[in-house]
């Protein structure tokens, strides 16, 4: 059985696309099989891994929303044991959409529980906001995943997104837990920087990644070339961080199915 985590943060602009590409990418290099879900209606993580999802004819909106398969919008990406449900702008309107319809917040979690036997991991990549798209991809998860920018209001951010998890745990998804908060954007050579780094593992502890990925031109460049990090420019800064990453999260869960 699938372990289904959200990437999420309500804030854009803090590597929440780049770490969903990316961690999949590298579990999926490490003989994990994958399912990337896009439900974001930018469609970023989609064009991230290659796939235009414009000229699709099914994406996670059909799925969503219309009751279509799952199966008949995975698409089998170019990269090893890596899947994904595409997104476009169809599903910027799924928010108004899903307001009259019962058990609104399970409809994600109806979709994947379809196919979460047959992957390892499912992440979802959120939107930036904490509306009824992502209260679906946190009822539908196991965990949450959460990356945050190493700046002046990083904090701040993150009591908020911790209230809305505690929220969703009381009423909604109680088996929701915390799958750890990733440092993102770090520039060893601030003081704000590391200043910001040792308040959340303050806050935090043992909630928060040993492994900080750092700022680097590759990993900001290989969107743009529809490639994940790995398979642009292995030998960059950013390549090693999200191999160590994903290395740390399969040594976490591992030790986590042992307890279990």
């Amino acid at each position: 059985m699938g372990k289904i985590i959200a990437v999420a943060n309500q804030k854009g602009g803090v590597g929440k696309t780049t770490t969903s590409v990316n961690l999949s990418a590298c579990l999926g290099a490490a003989g994990k099989k994958v399912l990337l879900v896009d439900f974001d209606p930018q469609g970023n993580a989609s064009s991230g891994v290659g796939v235009e999802s414009k000229r699709l004819k099914k994406t996670i909106y059909d799925v969503f929303i219309q009751g279509d398969s799952i199966d008949e919008c995975l698409v089998q990406t170019k990269f090893k044991n890596l899947y994904l449900a595409p997104s476009n702008m169809n599903l910027s309107g799924a928010e108004i959409e899903l307001v009259d319809m019962k058990e609104r917040e399970f409809k994600l979690k109806a979709v994947l529980n379809a196919c979460k036997e047959r992957f390892d991991y499912i992440f979802i990549d959120c939107p930036p906001s904490l509306g009824l798209l992502t209260i679906n991809a946190f009822a539908a998860s196991d965990t949450v995943l959460v990356p945050i920018q190493c700046e002046y209001y990083a904090l701040e951010g993150l009591g908020q997104l911790a209230n809305t998890i505690q929220m969703i745990k009381k009423s909604i998804q109680p088996e929701l837990e915390w799958e750890g908060i990733l440092l993102t954007m770090f520039n060893g050579r601030t003081n704000l920087c590391i200043q910001v780094v040792d308040e959340v593992k303050k806050h935090f502890r043992d909630k928060v990644y040993k492994t900080i990925i750092p700022r680097n031109v590759r990993l900001s460049e290989a969107p743009g070339y529809g490639e994940p990090i790995l398979y642009f420019d292995k030998s960059s800064k950013g390549s090693k961080a999200y191999i160590e990453l994903s290395e740390e999260f399969l040594k976490k869960n591992k030790k986590k199915r042992m307890v279990k």
